[in-house]
């Protein structure tokens, strides 16, 4: 049961030499959404084996070039590589505006057919679901209109006890009653509670994806114990000023936000180009919220079910 997230960016806005800006691909059970597609995105797409076919739902936080700039050119390539189906692209309204006239030059070749989903910057909203998992959209705090999107896996139902099954002699027609939280009556008008009956489900995984943004309070509105938070640190404390007026996050705030949000673990990453060793930003981080990580471009980062975490 899947939930990995890849880093393919992890960078902000200025270039450098050994890291690419913002893009990020999750799977979860099998849906492959890729978070932001800074310029490069395809390469770094490649490099780490992750199949263009695969890619079917873009979510775009904001319109700032280091996080659409590769856009174009991943659909562009899944044209010349003959994919055909819909790409669903959720992101500010504006971007069909921008990237339309690129679209229309080589209409005659698209067999990838965008969709263009766009986002609420007020409130909250659920921007994607299917019988599995679910997307939530929710804004942040930038100089531009930008949105968070929290990706999470749908409840489960409750797992029946095959031990209760037989004790009680539970038809095979009762048991979506019981899965479903039902009590059971027995032929002789015993009820046995849904409880006894059944384990509970497994908690549903959440990862929350928060960039570019500002600390923010109202995150935690929406934000509540996921399993990984990302959220932004694009600065060191001691730029908490410059931090502040560019409407970005320090160490600090990004670990702030990973405490009022109750997560259990953060990654950290859209580090300035000024900084070439990354290593104090966890350690800064970890003095305020230990389980934090740097978002390290191509290594990928597992949300485990609980069984899986029990194995």
């Amino acid at each position: 049961m899947p939930f990995e997230i890849t880093i393919l960016g992890s960078n902000s806005a200025l270039p450098t030499s050994d890291r690419y800006p913002t893009a990020q691909v999750v799977n979860l059970l099998g849906r492959f959404f890729l978070l932001d597609c800074g310029e490069g995105t395809q390469i770094q797409l490649r490099r780490n084996k992750i199949g263009f076919s695969k890619i079917k739902h873009i979510f775009i936080s904001h319109l700032h070039g280091d996080h659409y700039y590769g856009l174009i050119g991943l659909i562009s390539t899944m044209n010349l590589l003959g994919i055909k189906s819909d790409l669903h692209i959720y992101a500010p309204s504006e971007i069909k505006n921008l990237i339309q006239p690129q679209l229309d030059f080589i209409k005659g070749e698209m067999t990838v057919t965008p969709v263009f989903h766009p986002l609420d910057f007020k409130k909250p909203r659920q921007i994607f679901i299917d019988k599995k998992v679910e997307v939530l959209s929710f804004p942040v705090k930038h100089s531009i209109s930008t949105c968070g999107f929290l990706i999470r896996e749908l409840p489960r139902e409750a797992n029946i006890r095959r031990d209760m099954i037989e004790a009680y002699k539970i038809p095979v027609a009762k048991v979506r009653e019981i899965k479903s939280g039902a009590d059971y009556t027995t032929p002789e008008g015993d009820v046995i509670p849904n409880e006894r009956l059944t384990w509970p489900p497994f908690q549903p995984r959440q990862y929350a994806f928060c960039t570019d943004t500002a600390f923010y309070p109202p995150i935690a509105e929406v934000v509540q114990q996921v399993d990984m938070l990302y959220h932004e640190a694009t600065f060191l404390k001691d730029m908490r000023e410059f931090a502040e007026k560019t409407l970005h996050s320090t160490t600090n705030d990004a670990a702030e936000m990973a405490k009022l949000t109750n997560a259990k673990k953060l990654l950290i990453g859209h580090f300035s180009a000024r900084y070439h060793n990354l290593a104090l930003f966890e350690k800064e981080a970890r003095e305020i919220f230990e389980n934090t990580e740097i978002a390290r471009e191509g290594k990928t980062y597992s949300i485990l079910s609980e069984r899986e975490a029990r194995s």
